[in-house]
């Protein structure tokens, strides 16, 4: 199988973004699949789903964070770390991602620098799949990001506000891909679900009412579990593996899977 490089990213804050990549990453290895997660976001909550705070911050001040090696201008390879779950391994972040959009200008606004930096990777067909978190917004980082890519996830929240800029979202996915042919939006995933409320009834409404993109049938509900698992820094279904959300990120990873 080819390497698939997959980038969770909504410009919009709070929709489970970081969450979402790194339970999907956890549930396709444990369904036999080799994942590489890349933590691209200054805030390392994709970093911290895999380390307790104390080894984040090491990451944080060492030299083999993304930061570090974006400024290296090779390859990657010595920043990508075990997470302890064999065949999952992650290239961490830094604070110091607050300045990668400076970092890009100075060298000329490049859009291609990410996909260089990841090439060796994706060519050794170590991984199977690699999974980009990306921060919330829709500059020339990002833009490197979905040109390194072969498909898009959207996270969108549940909630009144959970559909606000999504439209630009798609309108920034659809700009990239004409410089990436092979991008494509693999499809919008709800999360932060209470089916008891309005919100997700109404943003499936919404959502279904879009032409030509995917809306998984797998939907994440609120979970006390998630959260748990995230304060003992863990993937949910490494802390509770019975647990309904566990069982919900197994579905949307097969859903994945077969979308792409």
């Amino acid at each position: 199988m080819k390497t698939k490089t997959l980038v969770f990213t909504n410009n919009k804050g709070g929709s489970g973004k970081s969450t979402t990549c790194a339970n999907v990453a956890y549930s396709l290895n444990e369904q036999g699949c080799r994942v590489l997660a890349i933590d691209t976001d200054m805030q390392m909550n994709l970093t911290l789903s895999f380390f307790e705070e104390e080894r984040v911050m090491e990451f944080n001040e060492g030299e083999n964070n993304l930061y570090k090696g974006v400024l290296r201008s090779g390859n990657l390879e010595d920043c990508i770390f075990e997470t302890g779950y064999r065949g999952l391994d992650i290239i961490p972040s830094s604070i110091l991602m607050s300045g990668i959009e400076e970092v890009l200008y100075k060298r000329g606004g490049s859009r291609e620098i990410l996909k260089g930096l990841l090439k060796s990777t994706v060519d050794s067909g170590k991984y199977d799949f690699i999974l980009i978190d990306a921060p919330p917004t829709l500059g020339l980082w990002v833009r490197n990001i979905l040109n390194a890519a072969d498909g898009v996830v959207i996270p969108v929240e549940a909630s009144p506000w959970g559909l606000f800029g999504l439209a630009n979202m798609i309108d920034y996915v659809n700009e990239a891909s004409k410089d990436n042919k092979k991008l494509k939006i693999c499809g919008i995933v709800v999360t932060k679900v209470d089916v008891r409320k309005n919100y997700f009834h109404q943003t499936e409404e919404l959502l279904s009412d879009m032409e030509d993109i995917r809306v998984f049938k797998s939907f994440i509900r609120v979970d006390s579990s998630i959260e748990w698992a995230q304060d003992n820094s863990m993937p949910v279904g490494a802390y509770k593996k019975n647990s309904r959300s566990a069982k919900e990120y197994r579905e949307l990873a097969m859903e994945l899977r077969a979308a792409i």
